[in-house]
């Protein structure tokens, strides 16, 4: 079962999250499932939190990427409500939900996008909040320059370096540039997201980030004065 669809499943057929972690699951439910729920949603309630307040759109912005249906709002808001009185404990929250999916980075840079969307709910990427976003990428196993990728995917702009959105040296021999972009173009693909079942407010991140992807490819084939076709 995909991360996101994962999580739905889970809130959908849970009375209580806390409940959850107490060992009531209900059926077909472990306390293992309680504890990645609430990791994620304490993840993300400690993201709004980390510029030191939450904004109504912070909290809509988190409401949209921890989707529940009507009858299960209650317990998630007030999952919610208690995580995010502080950022402290943040970090075993994301070890929690890197030990998950430590084989799996593509579900962890979902969880990265989803943080990234409540972080820039309200408009602006406050220093503390990048530096929170910064220490959960190095925690989920991501290097400084993975983590700038993903930034860039996310905040960058005409002037962002090509080759730090690809991922890639500026030295990479063209044979290897298209490879490389093949590589990075297929694991960041909309339609990738949306198998792993992803909200709608994330899909629209990965067309973002997909934008970003074939505008830096595309700037570094025009500097090496190379056709798509040949790179």
């Amino acid at each position: 079962m995909s991360f996101w669809r994962k999580l739905a499943d889970f809130i959908s057929l849970s009375p209580d999250p806390f409940e959850c972690e107490t060992g009531d699951c209900g059926p077909g439910h472990r306390v293992d499932d309680a504890q990645f729920a609430m990791a994620l949603i304490g993840l993300g309630a400690k993201m709004a939190k980390a510029d030191g307040h939450v904004t109504a759109s912070e909290a809509n912005a988190f409401a949209q990427v921890f989707r529940a249906p009507p009858n299960f709002q209650q317990p998630i808001a007030r999952a919610f409500n208690l995580a995010k009185q502080t950022t402290l404990g943040f970090e075993g929250y994301a070890r929690q939900i890197a030990r998950r999916f430590r084989a799996n980075p593509a579900v962890l840079e979902d969880v990265l996008d989803g943080l990234f969307h409540i972080a820039r709910a309200d408009g602006r990427l406050t220093r503390d909040e990048l530096a929170y976003l910064a220490r959960v990428a190095d925690i989920f196993g991501f290097s400084d320059r993975e983590f700038e990728r993903i930034r860039l995917g996310h905040m960058g702009g005409e002037s962002s370096d090509p080759y730090v959105v690809l991922g890639i040296d500026a030295d990479i021999a063209d044979a290897d540039l298209k490879r490389a972009y093949r590589r990075i173009a297929s694991q960041n693909h909309p339609d990738r997201l949306i198998a792993r079942g992803a909200p709608p407010e994330l899909q629209k991140l990965a067309d973002e980030k997909m934008a970003a992807i074939n505008a830096a490819y595309a700037k570094i084939l025009t500097e090496r004065r190379m056709a798509a076709g040949t790179a």
